[in-house]
């Protein structure tokens, strides 16, 4: 990961803080809270009318507790009475990525959707794990699973804040994956923040933390803190809003977020969110819950707690009176009825096993269509499309290049409207000259001839030289070299003027070579010719005869033996004296 991002293996101790659980039973009797235990412990509302510490509101009655001995201590109001109820028409999202990339931007309404994740709310079922088991992953495209326990729209809906996490607090969630797929990657995590009625705007220091296992006895792989440089803070402005707040490790970060298989069988992985800072926590949160109408807070959904076991609570250490007792982390199971949230957290995690390849569509410079890996999709200079896309959905654009007119104008324009206007279309992705002018040029083959009007990827696919943008063929192009056979039977490399230049020379043509093949100690390009080898074997016998009658036969162009560009009675009359004499 970033290095500028501050990391560590250690996390803060943290933990609950509203509620209070103290030995022994807790019992409601005579219009007070009554906790019987050994030390005879009572507890009471602040103003003496006593009752459950789970019906003040969230702007958080404290209770007052006191011991046989006349002690007393100051405590915060149940949790659950903290939770804050809203209903959200959109979120809008956050997503920053590991190297300081940064997305913020509006999701689809809940009245602009279609299909099946349109209008989840309160009452419907959370999703399965692998396998059909709760709080597991889904697969999600190509390699990638995503893993949740709630059933909640991440884009908008309705959601219970947790007003009475405090600065410190943290929520986690873990997530069970199939043995065979560890060690995975982790591709995304996600969680929504959100106020009620705020009156001033907020700002909202996070971090986020990883653990192979469960946040209590597992490994802490990778731990970041938001600074607002590399990772900004979240903000929120006035009255009821939300962010889905996605950290995703960038596929440029050299610093993957690898998890191992935990330690103790478990196979299980866990996502936490932390409010490192909050907008303003006015008192100390053991006995006063943050203003709930200056700060945000994380979310649960509405329709239950569906995985007590697999969500979390980072409390403060309020002592033995807090919520878990002494803080720390707990699993919503073992809270007290009146410390737990009563829904899951909304959150998610996307994960992809390390050894499986990502293949999806990948949109190239052309505008074809392949399905490629998405390092092989760069390599093309292509788009990728994303993990398990098909080409029939990819919906690849249609490549634009120059159009060049009579006249010398162009534009750039896909091959149809180019075709359509009669120009001539140069390729795409081609681009026009300076003042519209056609990207063209006269091109030098290797032949040394010239031809002008071409663009340099048209020359190069002939094996050309472009010469420039505007050139034209009115300079000669460089002459090739070739075989230059000498009266006397030695070969050299020249020009056809230089080779002309000779007595007696014959030049074999462009690019020709003066090579021996058959290691007889002269070019092969340069030996005499044995014509009356028809059949060109190296040796002159019947099978020359028999060949040469044959094409004479059809008249086949082969039998203008002596070159007058006619097949008749002189061809083979000059290929019979030819055999006679053979070849030295």
């Amino acid at each position: 990961m970033a290095q500028d991002v501050t990391r560590g293996m250690g996390v803060s101790s943290l933990n609950g803080r509203i509620g209070f659980l103290v030995s022994g039973a807790l019992v409601a009797a005579a219009g007070m809270l009554v906790a019987s235990g050994p030390t005879g412990q009572t507890l009471e509302n602040e103003d003496g009318r006593g009752g459950s510490p789970g019906t003040s509101g969230p702007s958080a009655s404290v209770v007052r507790a006191s011991d046989q001995d006349g002690v007393s201590a100051v405590l915060p109001a149940a949790r659950t009475s903290q939770e804050m109820l809203i209903h959200l028409s959109e979120v809008r999202r956050l997503h920053v990525t590991s190297l300081g990339r940064i997305v913020e931007d509006r999701v689809v309404p809940l009245d602009q959707q279609t299909g099946q994740q349109e209008g989840q709310q309160e009452g419907e079922g959370h999703p399965p794990g692998p396998g059909g088991g709760p709080g597991g992953g889904s697969l999600g495209p190509g390699c990638q699973q995503v893993s949740t326990h709630t059933d909640a729209n991440f884009t908008g809906g309705s959601f219970r804040l947790q007003a009475g996490m405090g600065e410190g607090e943290a929520f986690a969630a873990t997530y069970s994956v199939p043995a065979g797929q560890f060690p995975i990657k982790l591709d995304l995590a996600e969680v929504i923040f959100g106020t009620s009625g705020a009156t001033v705007p907020t700002t909202t220091q996070w971090s986020f933390s990883v653990w192979s296992g469960n946040p209590q006895t597992g490994q802490l792989i990778d731990e970041v803190v938001a600074d607002d440089v590399i990772l900004p803070y979240v903000r929120l402005g006035v009255g009821t809003n939300g962010t889905l707040l996605q950290f995703s490790v960038d596929p440029n970060d050299p610093d993957q977020i690898i998890i191992p298989a935990p330690a103790d069988g478990s196979n299980t992985f866990t996502i936490s969110f932390k409010i490192v800072n909050h907008n303003n926590q006015t008192s100390n949160p053991c006995v006063v819950a943050p203003p709930s109408q200056s700060n945000a807070f994380m979310a649960t959904d509405v329709s239950g707690l569906a995985q007590p076991a697999n969500n979390w609570l980072l409390g403060l250490n309020c002592g033995p009176f807090g919520c878990p007792a002494n803080g720390g982390w707990s699993r919503f199971s073992n809270l007290a009825s009146f410390c737990r949230p009563t829904g899951d957290w909304v959150a998610r995690a996307t994960w992809s096993p390390v050894t499986c390849v990502d293949a999806g569509a990948c949109c190239l410079p052309n505008g074809t269509c392949q399905i490629l890996s998405s390092s092989d999709c760069q390599t093309q200079g292509g788009t990728y499309r994303g993990s398990g896309t098909e080409c029939a959905t990819a919906n690849c654009p249609t490549p634009t290049g120059a159009c060049c007119f009579s006249n010398g104008f162009c534009i750039v324009l896909t091959e149809a409207n180019c075709v359509g206007s009669q120009g001539t279309w140069l390729g795409a992705n081609t681009q026009c000259g300076a003042n519209n002018t056609c990207p063209t040029g006269a091109c030098c083959l290797p032949t040394g001839s010239c031809v002008s009007g071409v663009t340099q990827a048209q020359c190069q696919a002939q094996g050309g030289a472009f010469r420039g943008v505007g050139t034209n063929c009115s300079t000669p192009c460089p002459q090739p070299t070739g075989a230059c056979c000498l009266s006397n039977g030695f070969c050299l490399v020249l020009t056809e003027a230089d080779c002309q230049g000779i007595p007696g020379s014959t030049w074999g043509g462009a690019l020709t070579t003066c090579a021996d093949g058959n290691g007889n100690g002269q070019a092969d390009i340069c030996e005499p010719e044995c014509r009356a080898d028809f059949n060109a074997d190296g040796q002159v016998d019947f099978f020359d005869y028999l060949d040469f009658s044959q094409a004479f036969a059809t008249d086949d162009a082969s039998a203008d033996f002596n070159r007058d560009a006619q097949v008749d009675f002189f061809d083979y009359l000059d290929f019979s004296q030819a055999y006679a004499e053979g070849c030295d």
